[in-house]
């Protein structure tokens, strides 16, 4: 323990540190550095002359807000990162052409600023395409409406616009002074993006487009290097970038780039009636760890926070609300660990390893086994035949030491002693002797997050609270209000025409919704018919995307859900006139593939009712009106200014669950920072608003139960099925509320239902690392701090060899009890320790000591600390779960 208790409060500090200090420089529009260029050679980005291995981390500037960036900033810093990283979304920042939004989540140029203020450099992928899972790609959907356009080719009028708002943000960004050479943080920027996988489509089109668009932005006269990422024509004076699971084997086009990693995949988005995927901390450590031992350079987590899709902004079709991307930090700002921390070690690893990557323009390989292999980088050496005596007197040199083998651990020889290499991992070594880090062994802490404190929702209104029993627990159910959404036709600004009109042309996506609107006439005749031959009348659509709900007469009688899948409805109708009413659905708009804009929405194809006396009626030529969005959407009744026009009524327990509904109840908010939750786990499919901000789509759609892996393993190469968890849940439960939407008391909740649910049991909680837990052993390495670069030689030094377990709870929690401590052989992991046959008697007293009452504390893996050695000639291991708590004393004095 020595000397921890002090450590662990230092360190505990400095994300607020950090955080104030990046608030308060958040207005500073220069000087966050001394102006420096930025080149390249064939080794590594050149910063102020000299190659650097960087370390980025990909934030999304919307996907949070202003008011969260600080902190995400500050811990993507203390975890190592050199650099930040962003695309800039296009539809985000004109809306509509020519008016331009640089406010809210999308003020760049603060969000440039606090990255600049904090130390950190920036990478603009300024696309405009971005991809994302954003919604259109990133385009705005005015842009389909330019005439003649035709997107991402030889074509003058996207070409135009395209250079219309890139020169935008180039200048936007020269006017601020945010570039390198003007003292700013900007050190890259990119064009296009992952165009290679889609310009073949295009034929020499598209080659002739992406040499114009790498003119014309070198033509904007940046002042720093250009990428284009998974482009392999790029142009010689345009960086290639790779981008996927794994880059180790990536070279670019030309000897004279550098090799980068633009998106590392640490995780993989989600679509509604998916799993959730998780990628192993073991395995990114590995990729990250085999791209710089193969000679890459600069390496971006896409993402290391992925956020949220506020509003209507996920893409896909159908993708989910949620970006966690099971990202290094969660989509509500909370460390999720071990990946975070492990991650952080890694990137001191390989910061110790700097100076040798940068002096070495080619690393040597050595094979040391059938799938062990070893790169060493260094200068004016040959390390074959090398022994250890001559090494020490040698210059810089560091190594690193890998294990490809999926299945097998292996022990190899390198300059004269032997190194254990777990199977599929990477061991670095910064002296060419010292391992301090091993991708398979981690010591990071696991934090597992919970949601607790329930808030209240408050009786603003007349109904009388009502005891409901569920599940054998009483509640007492909370005071809504309801307000019917009309089916059809509500406004004056409806239209009549002859045929089917495409979705998007109509609604220019001011709304995932249109109804089309007609009128059926059913004869006699053909109720007889039907009763003779005992058939019902089939509405056929010959293709329909993303979700179809058919009305007869104001009634809902079935929905589709699909991508471009042909509807097969069957129908009912009354004798003389019938209301035939299709609403058609968006949810999110193609992101991904060529020709993307046609891809459109609504119908396409034949539409007809089969089964009538006198044969098929075809529909497509029919007269149909249009009624574009929801009465309560254009009426905003979801804002705080204008919800009491909306014509509420008390809602009670016998009125649900009804579709097509409106529902509002107030709530307080909670002291503290811990992030909120809101949970609509008994809703079906729609749309939330907290005081007038859009929290985005929800959908309870429910993941199969099957093909979820019980046991993640981490070897071997991952894929998005691999490793998946939530089977026979709903993808998506829970949704965030950022704190700044909060003001401390009655705060408004506004849902809007299209299937059924029942708001009684919608909850707003708290969420935060309840329970963390640690699992350390002597054979662990000392922690990554302990190493430093010798100013003398090449050597790295170490007075302390001893293995610590580190842990830690959230900003402002503390912890509050010792749930397992066990020195010796303990068995399990996290919730599932148990005491082995070897366990120190002081293992409880000793932690409990350490931790307890504080924000993180580390403990001394050796039997000094412990008192005595509980089982002699065995390795021991240190295991511990801990619960925190929130620091504040007011958590549960939540007021109704």
């Amino acid at each position: 323990m020595g000397g921890s208790r002090s450590r662990g409060l230092v360190e505990c500090a400095l994300i607020s540190v950090l955080v104030m200090a990046i608030e308060v420089a958040q207005t500073s529009s220069a000087n966050m550095f001394k102006p420096f260029n930025v080149s390249y050679d064939h080794r590594a980005i050149i910063i102020d002359g000299k190659r650097r291995m960087l370390i980025s981390a990909g934030i999304h500037y919307p996907r949070a807000t202003p008011q969260m960036w600080p902190d995400l900033i500050a811990k993507s810093k203390e975890g190592g990162a050199d650099v930040i990283q962003t695309y800039v979304f296009w539809n985000g920042h004109e809306p509509v052409r020519g008016q331009y939004n640089f406010a809210g989540r999308y003020d760049i140029v603060k969000f440039v600023k606090l990255v600049g203020s904090s130390g950190l450099y920036l990478h603009l992928r300024i696309g405009p395409y971005v991809c994302a899972e954003w919604n259109f790609g990133g385009f705005p959907v005015w842009l389909r409406d330019v005439p003649g356009i035709e997107f991402r080719t030889e074509n003058v009028p996207f070409k135009e616009e395209m250079q219309r708002f890139v020169k935008k943000i180039v200048e936007l960004m020269r006017e601020e002074m945010l570039f390198s050479w003007q003292g700013g943080p900007i050190i890259m920027l990119q064009i296009e993006n992952e165009y290679g996988d889609v310009e073949s489509p295009y034929g020499q089109r598209g080659k002739e487009y992406v040499k114009w668009a790498s003119q014309m932005a070198l033509d904007l006269g940046a002042g720093v290097p250009w990428v284009m990422c998974k482009q392999p024509d790029a142009p010689d004076n345009i960086i290639n970038a790779c981008n996927g699971f794994y880059c180790d084997g990536f070279k670019p086009n030309s000897y004279n780039k550098p090799v980068l990693w633009t998106e590392n995949w640490d995780g993989w988005y989600t679509t509604w009636g998916g799993r959730l995927p998780h990628r192993p901390a073991e395995d990114l450590a590995f990729a990250v760890a085999r791209f710089f031992q193969r000679g890459g350079s600069f390496q971006n987590y896409y993402m290391y926070f992925g956020g949220t899709n506020f509003n209507r902004t996920s893409g896909g079709p159908f993708d989910i609300t949620s970006y966690d991307y099971d990202a290094p930090i969660d989509e509500y700002g909370l460390l999720s660990e071990p990946k975070w921390g492990h991650l952080k070690d890694l990137h001191a690893a390989i910061k110790l390893c700097e100076p040798a990557l940068v002096a070495a323009d080619l690393p040597q390989y050595l094979k040391l086994g059938p799938k062990q292999e070893a790169h060493v980088y260094h200068v004016g050496i040959d390390i074959e035949g090398l022994n250890l005596t001559q090494y020490r007197s040698e210059s810089r040199c560091s190594a690193f030491l890998a294990n490809i083998d999926e299945r097998k651990a292996a022990a190899v020889t390198f300059l004269g002693q032997t190194y254990y290499l777990p199977p599929w991992s990477v061991s670095i070594l910064p002296d060419c002797r010292n391992t301090v880090f091993n991708t398979a062994k981690v010591g990071a802490q696991t934090s597992v997050k919970m949601v607790d404190f329930d808030l209240p929702l408050l009786a603003h209104f007349s109904a009388q609270k009502q005891s409901t029993i569920h599940n054998g627990v009483s509640y007492i159910s909370k005071s809504w209000m309801t307000v019917k959404e009309p089916i059809g036709v509500w406004s004056e600004n409806i239209f009549t025409v002859q045929g089917i009109l495409e979705h998007l042309n109509v609604t220019k996506d001011h709304s995932d919704y249109l109804w089309y609107i007609t009128r059926i006439y059913v004869s006699d005749d053909d109720i007889a018919f039907w009763e003779e031959k005992e058939v019902r009348p089939t509405l056929t659509i010959d293709s329909m995307r993303d979700v179809l709900r058919v009305f007869i007469n104001g009634k809902l009688i079935g929905s589709v859900i699909g991508h471009w899948v042909k509807v097969v409805q069957p129908v009912q109708f009354i004798k003389g006139y019938n209301d035939l009413l299709l609403l058609s659905q968006t949810v999110g708009l193609q992101n991904y593939g060529a020709f993307f804009e046609k891809d459109g929405a609504g119908f396409r194809g034949q539409i007809k009712l089969t089964g009538f006396r006198n044969g098929d009626l075809d529909l497509s030529k029919s007269s149909w009106t249009y009624q574009v969005g929801l009465k309560g959407e254009f009426l905003n009744i979801y804002t705080m200014e204008e919800n009491e026009k909306a014509g509420w009524s008390d809602l009670t327990l016998d009125a649900i669950p009804t579709t097509f509904s409106w529902y509002k109840t107030y709530f307080n908010s909670a002291d503290g920072t811990e992030p909120v939750a809101l949970d609509l786990g008994s809703m079906g499919k729609g749309q939330a608003w907290v005081n007038g901000h859009h929290i985005g789509r929800y959908w309870t759609l429910v993941a199969p139960k099957d093909g979820c892996q019980r046991i993640c393993d981490y070897r071997g190469p991952y894929n998005s099925d691999k490793c998946t968890t939530n089977c026979g849940k709903p993808t998506q439960s829970w949704y965030h509320i950022p704190r700044s939407w909060l003001q401390a008391s009655d705060n408004l909740l506004v849902i809007f239902e299209e299937t059924g649910g029942n708001p009684f049991d919608v909850s707003i909680k708290l969420r935060s690392a309840q329970i963390i837990c640690g699992q350390v052993s002597e054979s662990h390495y000392p922690p990554l701090w302990k190493w430093s670069q010798s100013d003398f030689n090449a050597s790295i030094l170490i007075n302390d060899t001893t293995p610590e377990l580190h842990l830690r709870c959230d900003d402002e929690h503390v912890i509050a009890s010792i749930k397992f401590a066990s020195y010796g052989t303990p068995q399990g992991s996290c919730q599932k320790f148990s005491k082995g046959n070897c366990h120190a008697p002081s293992s409880f007293s000793v932690v409990s000591e350490a931790c307890l009452g504080r924000n993180s504390c580390y403990i001394g893996i050796s039997n000094t600390v412990f008192g005595s050695d509980p089982c002699r000639g065995i390795v021991k291991t240190l295991a511990v779960e801990a619960r925190c708590v929130s620091s504040s004393n007011n958590v549960g004095a939540l007021k109704l």
